[in-house]
């Protein structure tokens, strides 16, 4: 491997969804003694601070969030706003433009790593360095103009042209929808739109132009995929390996350990959904009754539906009182690592966000799929149908699910003598034994700095 070192700047998307996984790809690259120039907002910056393990090689630099309309004051990440205000705060995402030109023409980075900053490449051009449209979504959720077709609309008719066989060479065996960017209504349910420029078309225009593709995936699990994308777009793509954070040193918080260590070996059920997936009322109720329904304990971390100004306020009449010795539903931020981790833990029931994805494949925990999203929609497919390590719950044609199709997706994974069970208990067992295998994870570390050099 080329011993020289590279000068590298980062600069996400400014959700810390985004943020958290760039900065976890720094600390691997400065282990290597690589140079990191991370651009953010101050508030992000905040959050990262515990998070730097190589101050001397990785240094931040923030940006200023300008206001824009809508946006709220003082609103600099995802964090800082529901999911409606999306919009504005990708528009004032555009407008950091000129401050990172200038940033960058400082720095002079060798690569820059991006995402949803459609407009880097125009910079390196005038800059002059390399571009990595790095994406922390699997190679899957890039295949642009694919959706599994279930999650389409099923009361809008579909034209010939709509509905069809996956297109040549796509790798996979899902019935597929080839979307068309004038379908507006049929997009605006599966992809999240950032201000005048739809997401699908931002991602792509930077795939388009980038000098080389990143993606946070393994070859073991998506190599067809990405060799897809690769000739796809004719450009190379690079993978890092999951890139999740160092084991956590700290244990989990006495309060939660003394909870779960009550109940038996893998009974517990745990769900959390994400801070940005924030369900309707009606549909939340639902969630928590198809829980109560399996007889199992639970916890479950969710953010408080819309429309209710608390977790309390928002469930069903009586739910507390039926399930107060067996049930907590909880919103806030829980140490979610080692609550898997614990052993009276049994089942993952996860919104599959990649960061979740990774983190079921790595537990010992039975895993139930209730995506929300495009991307975690394709999650879920890979691991419900392509490698069979989880159950997807199942949807109407509003994708809507009810009480009782969660509880029998739960109740199909955790029944110790079902044949499916058994059979997803295996598959996980050797996809955990794999991920987990001494070096794997390194060794896609150093072949992605291989790439880059390359580059």
């Amino acid at each position: 491997m080329n011993t020289s070192k590279l000068h590298i700047a980062m600069f996400p998307w400014i959700g810390m969804g985004h943020i958290i996984p760039f900065a976890t790809l720094s600390n691997d690259l400065a282990n290597r003694g690589h140079r990191i120039s991370f651009l953010l907002p101050k508030k992000g910056l905040i959050k990262l601070q515990n998070q730097n393990i190589y101050s001397d090689l990785i240094k931040f630099y923030t940006v200023a969030v300008p206001h824009v309309q809508g946006l709220p004051p003082g609103a600099e990440t995802t964090a800082d706003i529901d999911y409606s205000g999306k919009d504005p705060l990708a528009i004032a995402f555009d407008a950091m433009a000129d401050e990172v030109e200038d940033l960058l023409s400082l720095l002079k980075p060798d690569i820059v790593l991006f995402d949803f900053a459609h407009w880097m490449t125009k910079l390196a051009a005038k800059i002059g360095f390399k571009t990595v449209c790095y994406n922390i979504i699997s190679a899957s959720s890039m295949a642009i103009g694919v959706v599994p077709a279930r999650h389409f609309p099923k009361d809008r008719s579909l034209t010939d042209d709509e509905l069809a066989d996956p297109p040549k060479g796509y790798p996979s065996k899902t019935v597929v929808i080839r979307r068309r960017r004038h379908e507006a209504q049929a997009l605006s349910f599966i992809c999240s739109t950032y201000g005048a420029i739809n997401f699908d078309v931002r991602i792509t225009a930077a795939l388009q132009e980038c000098d080389a593709i990143g993606t946070r995936t393994v070859r073991e699990l998506e190599g067809p995929m990405c060799d897809y994308l690769a000739r796809q777009y004719n450009k190379p793509v690079f993978l890092s390996g999951p890139v999740l954070p160092q084991a956590p040193k700290t244990v989990l918080e006495e309060k939660w350990d003394t909870w779960l260590s009550k109940f038996k070996p893998k009974s517990v059920l745990y769900c959390a959904f994400g801070s940005q997936n924030i369900m309707p009322k009606d549909q939340f109720q639902e969630l928590v009754l198809g829980f109560e329904m399996t007889g199992l304990p639970f916890l479950l971390a969710l953010s408080k539906p819309h429309g209710a100004n608390s977790i309390e306020e928002a469930l069903p009449e009586g739910f507390l009182e039926r399930v107060r010795d067996r049930g907590v539903v909880y919103d806030g931020w829980v140490q979610q690592t080692q609550i898997l981790n614990h052993p009276s833990v049994g089942c993952f029931v996860s919104h599959c966000g990649i960061g979740s994805m990774w983190e079921s494949l790595l537990s010992d925990c039975q895993i139930v799929l209730v995506p929300w999203m495009g991307d975690q929609i394709l999650n879920a497919r890979l691991l419900a149908d392509e490698i069979k390590v989880g159950v997807e719950v199942e949807r109407d044609d509003n994708a809507w699910f009810s009480k009782e199709d969660l509880c029998s997706a739960i109740k199909s994974v955790m029944d110790q003598d079902s044949q499916l069970g058994k059979t997803i208990r295996q598959n996980h067992a050797r996809w955990k034994e794999t991920l987990s295998t001494p070096g794997f994870y390194d060794d896609y570390i150093d072949n992605f700095i291989k790439n880059l050099h390359q580059l």
